[in-house]
């Protein structure tokens, strides 16, 4: 019994770590549609076309997210915004968000 609890704890481990890995993936994406958009201007068309392709629809099943409209429109706007997956994830562009928030409330 203790070799099937090691066994199915090692399993959980190892995709815990696909699903990190393709999250990456999708951060990559994203940091590519961005720098696209910048450039010339066609980041939410083409981070959109990626995620509904087949293999854009797989990476993002794989990173447990689930592949639809909704994710898409959400991936669309992400890239609109223009902020690097890097800083998005920062703990300063967080606080910095919440005080604009804070802010526009008062």
């Amino acid at each position: 019994m203790r070799d099937f609890v090691d066994g199915t704890a090692f399993n959980n481990e190892q995709g815990n770590r696909a699903r990190k890995l393709f999250a990456a993936v999708v951060l990559a994406a994203l940091d590519d549609a961005i720098a696209d958009d910048k450039k010339y201007g066609n980041g939410p068309e083409q981070i959109a076309r990626w995620a509904r392709s087949r293999d854009g629809r797989e990476v993002l099943s794989c990173a447990g997210i689930d592949p639809n409209e909704r994710v898409v429109s959400g991936l669309m706007d992400f890239v609109g915004k223009g902020v690097r997956t890097s800083v998005a994830l920062s703990r300063e562009e967080s606080e910095r968000r919440n005080a604009a928030q804070e802010s526009e409330a008062a």
